[in-house]
């Protein structure tokens, strides 16, 4: 039967619903793929995420967004150059249309990478019984592959490669299989370019952009320069009160604030950073029902989404077993907003920064068919495509040598690694820093500690002598500056404030993920030191 029309959904009979929308499996991927035609090879070959995702017939249609596209995306017209691609599948066709230059004066003969053979993931095992992996310059023509040197290191399409783009679109209907009929995914080169062309897509300078009152300071950079003003929503242990941006929105004066109502929301969702807060399920329901009431588009930010951790348990308590399957894994994961988006008003920010490398510069987006058309256009012009030695590299990683379900397993291992940092941080702190005048909450999720420091507690304050006069901000710089010297380096969580008014409370902000644990737990006990000097509290000799 043809499939129904967006408006002719009751034709679809309760049984057949049940099968268009079952979710696709692991194992279900290679029988997709069986059915489907094998990907195309040559040059800079057209893609889309349409090719390779479960047919939504029985979802409603993404909601159309003009009235928030501003001029300048609204102006972007196709390149026919890339158009042109299209063409490229013609049997027999001899290209001399494009500007692509010959392979054969590439100086790569072939790329050799050693990647972990699943499960023995770590970089002692990885070193011992590592996986070799070649990708040649012409192993697509010797039959050897689907993507080589030759098509990769040469220019593509801003979607991102046919091959790549096929494992990015199977792996996002495995976790989120979004619940609208049109939604797409296209590569990026990284969140932050995202975020920048999103911003020239929806923007107009005077508009605000809502953020959590404590936010990616990139993200605020970013916007400020495009006369964009942020305005930080108030947050609690789970992160963005949707309450809080319940209440702005509907009391919004534009003659006061002199300035249309805002409309985008940009929000890290999982281990946000700065403060480590992840938002429950619930939060996250909340959240899209505020801006469903009034009409606000949805910019989620989810590099941290992997790096959910374990259950803080304490030291002295039994670890929590961690999943035992691929399905308990995503079962455990907080719903990605785009999980829950009938309307199509989210685009989800992905990265491979921070569960494969950062240098890989490289990412995807999920949002509707209108909105990645948009976003389209603007690569074309600016990023043009996704470096081609990080997507072979990707490709060869994740398609040819891992697969889905050993990916799903290298993210599981991810999981408690973090758990381990996580918790050596928790407790060197609750080790070595004075809870008189420190506190904080075991993040659920991501990278960061956010510790808060009763700042009004300092001498200079409870004296009521120069610390009213210094204000929090310098006060702050005298405590950061008093870790430094100690030999500890943190971020102020000023830094962060999505308005520059210093805020009412203070905050530093510590990293987990890099730093051995041994040198986590020595940082810890510097900066315990350092309050205590600073507060004129009992030191402890380091115990």
């Amino acid at each position: 039967m043809p499939p129904p029309s967006a408006t002719d959904v009751e034709a679809v009979t309760d049984t057949e619903a049940a099968t268009f929308l079952e979710r696709l499996s692991i194992t279900g991927v290679q029988a997709r793929r069986s059915k489907n035609p094998p990907v195309a090879t040559g040059l800079a070959p057209y893609a889309s995420s349409d090719m390779f995702k479960t047919p939504g017939y029985g979802k409603p249609k993404a909601k159309k967004w003009d009235h928030f596209l501003n001029q300048e995306s609204k102006s972007r017209k196709p390149s026919p150059l890339k158009a042109a691609a299209l063409l490229l599948k013609t049997p027999g066709l001899i290209s001399l249309g494009g500007g692509l230059p010959s392979s054969n004066a590439f100086p790569f003969e072939h790329l050799d990478i050693k990647v972990p053979n699943p499960p023995h993931f770590s970089e002692p095992e990885t070193r011992d019984s590592g996986v070799l992996v070649r990708a040649g310059k012409h192993d697509v023509a010797e039959g050897k592959s689907v993507y080589d040197i030759h098509v990769a290191f040469n220019y593509g399409q801003a979607t991102g490669s046919i091959q790549l783009l096929r494992f990015i679109t199977e792996h996002t209907e495995l976790v989120h299989h979004p619940p609208y009929q049109d939604w797409q995914c296209i590569l990026s080169t990284g969140s932050t370019s995202a975020f920048d062309i999103a911003l020239r897509m929806f923007t107009t300078r005077g508009d605000y952009l809502m953020t959590e009152e404590y936010s990616f300071c990139s993200a605020i950079e970013t916007a400020t320069p495009l006369g964009v003003k942020c305005l930080g929503i108030k947050m609690d242990a789970e992160g963005l009160l949707p309450a809080d941006m319940d209440s702005i929105l509907t009391n919004w004066s534009e003659a006061d604030r002199r300035a249309p109502k805002p409309f985008l929301l940009y929000t890290v969702p999982t281990g946000q950073n700065p403060t480590g807060a992840t938002s429950s399920a619930q939060r996250r329901r909340e959240l899209y029902a505020v801006a469903q009431k009034h009409d606000v588009y949805i910019i989620e930010d989810e590099p941290y989404y992997f790096l959910q951790m374990q259950p803080y348990t304490g030291p002295n308590a039994p670890d929590v077993p961690p999943p035992d399957s691929h399905q308990a894994f995503l079962d455990a994961l907080a719903p990605g907003l785009v999980s829950m988006d009938t309307d199509g008003r989210v685009m989800r920010l992905d990265s491979f920064s921070k569960v494969i490398a950062p240098g890989m510069r490289l990412g995807w987006i999920t949002a509707s068919a209108q909105i990645v058309e948009r976003f389209v256009r603007h690569s074309e012009v600016s990023t043009q495509n996704p470096s081609g030695v990080s997507q072979l590299v990707l490709f060869k990683l994740l398609d040819e040598t891992w697969g889905h379900a050993a990916y799903l397993d290298w993210l599981i291992w991810l999981r408690l690694e973090y758990t381990r940092r996580r918790d050596n941080m928790v407790y060197a702190c609750e080790r070595h820093l004075p809870r008189e005048v420190a506190s904080w909450n075991p993040p659920a999720a991501g990278m960061f500690h956010w510790i808060k420091v009763e700042w009004r507690k300092h001498p200079l304050v409870a004296a009521g002598r120069e610390g009213e006069a210094m204000g929090i901000l310098d006060l702050e710089d005298r405590i950061w500056r008093a870790g430094v010297d100690k030999g500890v380096l943190t971020a102020k969580g000023s830094w962060f404030r999505a308005e520059a008014d210093g805020g009412a409370e203070m905050f530093l902000r510590a990293t987990f993920a890099a730093a051995g644990a041994d040198d986590v737990t020595e940082a810890i006990r510097r900066l315990g030191e350092a309050l205590r000097a600073e507060f004129g509290l009992e030191q402890r000799n380091g115990k």
